[in-house]
């Protein structure tokens, strides 16, 4: 993931700053506590294509 795009990227919903997630590929907004999925290193920033994250999985990222 470049990191230029990662310092202007936001959620599409809330306007509120990423969480990118390595390991699970996606990018995450706290605030709406949903996880974007990154594909083939491409960012699917659609909300209808965003999971749903629990309270225990948000916790994770602080």
């Amino acid at each position: 993931m470049d990191t230029k795009l990662l310092n202007i990227i936001v959620c599409p919903s809330c306007k509120s700053p990423l969480v990118y997630d390595k390991d699970r590929q996606v990018l995450v907004c706290k605030a709406e506590k949903l996880a974007y999925p990154i594909i083939d290193g491409i960012p699917v920033m659609l909300v209808d294509e965003a999971k749903a994250l629990s309270l225990e999985e948000i916790k994770q990222y602080g």
